[in-house]
């Protein structure tokens, strides 16, 4: 049974509402959710939840543990339906590329109605879930970032640019700064710093992908960088982004946000970001292996300067993580190690 059949029964007098003997048909079968679950794009929705979480750590405002886990579940919301969105708009692209040609609606285990209602849904109690739990300023800046990812790169930018990946990646530089407005009101030049390290970061990240899967976007007609400029050209593009997300990356260090553990790590990681870059730039067109490394890097790098910041700002100049310390310190390492190792894992085939 699917949502169609369930409005079919609310309509019909002679359906199950006139037994009262009868239990309620659900809107979604159980054995259909993880079919629902994958529409959420859950890897990709992790990485968009801690970097909000690592936002709303930072703030220099404590918020209450409860609304600090009603702000995180809005967001995880949040970007479940821009996820689900963005599979009910591309449909059609998901169909022609091997990637993605086992996602839920190509394979009709959901159809495109049911995404888009499912969509809409998520993004309706995630918007209005953070206003009544925070402020209005978080829940305009999720609404914004949801209606950005859908509206301008799903429909417009994915479609029509080679810049596709550069302006679309603002949506998902917003989390950080979804986050620190959740705690704070407003949006200061913290989080705006964190903003401009995942903008610069989305393009060599996406880029490494898609070296390796251009005939796949050039069968689905997606005008990635590679499929229009060719190899070479993506290479220089993608060690200007690297040189710049190194020199963003320590900016929270140098401008007093972060402190000396945060800048060591990102010293080390930056200086592997662009060693891996510059490997990919003296590899063969054939050796595949060189922008795979780049990629499962990047997912790796970034997680970890975020981590690193928090940790950071846990050692006590967050009064919201003042008293982390030593075992907990441990666990979070822990549970970014495992978190990372997911997405390395599965989110080629979800992005």
């Amino acid at each position: 049974m699917n949502v169609k059949t369930v409005a079919d029964q609310l309509c019909d007098p002679q359906a199950g509402l006139a037994s009262p003997s009868l239990p309620a048909a659900p809107l979604i079968e159980y054995s259909r959710l993880p079919d629902f679950v994958a529409l959420a794009k859950p890897r990709v929705m992790m990485l968009a939840v801690f970097t909000a979480l690592v936002g709303l750590i930072s703030a220099p405002v404590r918020p209450e543990p409860l609304v600090a886990f009603m702000a995180v579940l809005a967001i995880a919301a949040g970007a479940a339906s821009a996820g689900a969105l963005n599979m009910w708009y591309d449909a059609d692209i998901d169909a022609v590329m091997t990637r993605t040609a086992m996602r839920p609606i190509p394979r009709g285990t959901v159809s495109r109605s049911e995404a888009l209602l499912f969509g809409l849904m998520l993004a309706v109690a995630a918007v209005a879930g953070l206003a009544l739990a925070t402020n209005v300023t978080a829940a305009a800046l999720l609404a914004g970032a949801i209606l950005f990812y859908v509206v301008v790169y799903t429909a417009w930018l994915k479609r029509f640019t080679r810049q596709n990946i550069v302006i679309g990646g603002a949506a998902g530089a917003l989390p950080p700064v979804i986050g620190w407005a959740a705690a704070t009101g407003d949006i200061g030049p913290q989080p705006l710093i964190l903003f401009l390290i995942i903008f610069l970061w989305t393009p060599p990240h996406f880029w490494a992908l898609a070296l390796n899967r251009c005939d796949d976007y050039a069968r689905a007609g997606v005008p990635m960088l590679p499929v229009v400029v060719g190899r070479a050209a993506t290479i220089r593009q993608i060690l200007v982004y690297s040189a710049l997300l190194a020199g963003a990356s320590i900016l929270p260090w140098v401008l007093g946000f972060a402190g000396p553990i945060y800048g060591a790590i990102t010293a080390v990681c930056g200086a592997l970001f662009l060693g891996l870059a510059f490997q990919l730039s003296r590899s063969s067109e054939s050796d595949r292996r060189a922008a795979h490394r780049l990629f499962v890097f990047s997912i790796f790098y970034l997680f970890v300067l975020f981590a690193a910041l928090m940790i950071d700002r846990g050692g006590g100049s967050s009064p919201f993580m003042r008293s982390a310390h030593g075992m907990r310190v441990d666990a979070r390492f822990g549970v970014v190690t495992l978190v990372t190792r997911s997405l390395i894992d599965v989110r080629v085939r979800e992005v």
